[in-house]
């Protein structure tokens, strides 16, 4: 979290904006690195906070996650778009936003019809929540689906 706020005093001292998303990235696929490369385009410097193991199991379910969160967080901050990730072990990245406070706190359009449990904080400091659609046909659920209904399975 130091070297996360560190980066954001850069930013600031620069005038620059930072865009902070989160999510569990679990299985990472192109759906994935679509909503990061959007993400971005809202502003400077992109972080994403990243569901740890217990947080992934308790709201993904059975057998999730995939991956441990040491690895999702060491893909993702690998992708070009990424300026920094956090693993954070709680359901919702709340206290990640107060500490934060970024200008722009991306989800994906999925929230437009669902409670958005994050935006009473971002909307406390005067943040902006900006929702963005998915590439259809892209879900680590139907990439799962997929590996499940191969030949042989």
């Amino acid at each position: 979290m130091a070297a996360a706020q560190a980066l954001l005093a850069s930013l600031r001292g620069r005038g620059e904006s930072l865009v902070f998303t989160n999510g569990h990235f679990d299985l990472l696929h192109v759906g994935h690195l679509d909503y990061l490369e959007k993400a971005r385009a809202f502003g400077d410097a992109l972080i994403v906070g990243v569901n740890g193991d217990a947080s992934t199991a308790r709201l993904k379910g059975p057998g999730r996650p995939l991956a441990p969160a040491a690895e999702r967080a060491r893909l993702l901050a690998a992708l070009r778009p990424v300026t920094a990730v956090i693993v954070f072990e709680e359901d919702t990245a709340e206290s990640l936003l107060q500490a934060l406070r970024p200008e722009i706190y991306v989800k994906g359009g999925d929230y437009a019809d669902k409670p958005l449990p994050e935006r009473r904080v971002v909307e406390s400091y005067g943040g902006r929540v900006e929702l963005i659609e998915f590439l259809r046909g892209h879900s680590t659920s139907g990439l799962i689906e997929k590996i499940r209904r191969l030949p042989g399975k």
